[in-house]
């Protein structure tokens, strides 16, 4: 094995396979004569490598950490899904629930409305009922003033053929076709629950 000779500031150091110096020392910026031995080249080459190798690990740790930042960036999107998904979950249930309530406030709605249908329906029913039992009082009324008026025709007539019987008897000098103890009896204005009594047709006298 050859031995590699570097200079670090005035002191000649002979590596004879200790490699770690010489990353040190290359990692400290020492710096190589140009007056080496021949091996020179040799060390160039090792340094231009050594380099490569640097570049290549922190390129590896770079990708590392980059991986690493993934691996963090994917669980908080893994987090961010699942917060979505238990959203969504939370924003079905809502809908449904505000269905369910449009759906209850309509079927109110609805039944709001027939009550007012039925309501409007009673009220009519109520005026006509109204309407009609006024319409038969006022026929009662009528018909209780024509009974009455019916009643004061037939007690003027009944006068008026008394008086007639009367005047014939007084010019004929006929006996009275009624007994003598007759007296006619006082006329007396039928009270109004007697008038409601009273049918009509009822009243007409007899000619026989």
């Amino acid at each position: 094995m050859f031995g590699l000779h570097f200079r670090v500031g005035n002191h000649i150091w002979n590596n004879s396979g200790n490699f770690d110096i010489f990353k040190i020392l290359v990692k400290s910026g020492s710096r190589f004569d140009d007056e080496m031995a021949p091996s020179a080249p040799r060390t160039r080459v090792a340094v231009a490598l050594r380099m490569k190798q640097i570049a290549l690990d922190n390129q590896d740790r770079t990708i590392r950490r980059l991986r690493a930042q993934l691996a963090t960036e994917r669980r908080g999107l893994a987090d961010h899904e699942e917060e979505l998904e238990d959203t969504q979950v939370a924003l079905e249930g809502s809908h449904k629930v505000i269905a369910g309530l449009t759906e209850i406030g309509l079927s109110i709605s609805k039944k709001i409305e027939k009550m007012k249908v039925k309501k409007q329906l009673a009220k009519a029913n109520h005026v006509e009922c109204h309407e009609k039992f006024q319409a038969r009082i006022h026929e009662a009324e009528d018909s209780m003033q024509a009974q009455h008026l019916i009643i004061e025709a037939l007690v003027d007539e009944k006068d008026s053929l008394l008086q007639t019987i009367q005047g014939l008897q007084e010019a004929n000098n006929a006996p009275a076709p009624f007994d003598g103890d007759w007296e006619e009896e006082p006329e007396e204005e039928p009270e109004e629950e007697e008038i409601e009594d009273i049918p009509l047709g009822e009243g007409e006298i007899d000619d026989e």
